[in-house]
């Protein structure tokens, strides 16, 4: 995304995405053209106005009104970067998965944000509360990561490494 109807550059969304609140206004649904245009904004997020207007059939003004729609609504969260951590420096990838004292999911999600690393934090159900993902340089790394940062916070239970030994991702390529 380049350019506003008028050909200069549009204000950028934020990279991340803000801290979230508890209550979220219902989603709004969206339309073909609202699909259309997520769907190529997540194959090329850089893309510009006009050749998102081109490729849904609308105008450049509805196409900046619609992508600030999506922004302003929290459907797009942000406009980043497709990392490839390993040529990034962050050859080892795990699954952290932890069991945590109940009712303590928002204290350790707030720590678990903080940490070097962290890449996805997900709250689940099943034999264990939380599921992280974390990339490090090496396996030292990963271990004084987990052994010391992870297991000094004193809601965590337990944790359980799983070692990524290859990864794809699943989305759109550009």
């Amino acid at each position: 995304m380049a350019e506003s109807p008028d050909g200069s550059s549009p204000p950028r969304a934020e990279t991340t995405a803000p801290p979230r609140t508890e209550a979220k206004a219902p989603p709004r649904p969206l339309d073909a053209i609202d699909q259309d245009i997520l769907q190529m904004l997540q194959a090329d997020g850089r893309a510009s106005i006009r050749s998102v207007a081109e490729r849904v059939h609308v105008s450049r003004a509805n196409a900046y009104a619609r992508i600030n729609r999506l922004v302003e609504d929290g459907v797009i969260r942000g406009f980043g970067a497709r990392v490839d951590h390993e040529r990034a420096g962050h050859g080892t990838s795990a699954y952290v998965t932890l069991k945590i004292v109940q009712n303590s999911w928002r204290t350790v999600r707030e720590q678990l944000r903080r940490l070097p690393g962290a890449s996805h934090i997900a709250l689940v159900g099943g034999d264990f509360d939380v599921l992280l993902l974390v990339h490090t340089p090496d396996n030292r790394a990963l271990r004084e990561l987990v052994l010391t940062r992870l297991q000094a916070i004193p809601e965590v239970l337990s944790t359980r490494t799983l070692l990524v030994f290859e990864e794809e991702d699943l989305e759109p390529q550009g």
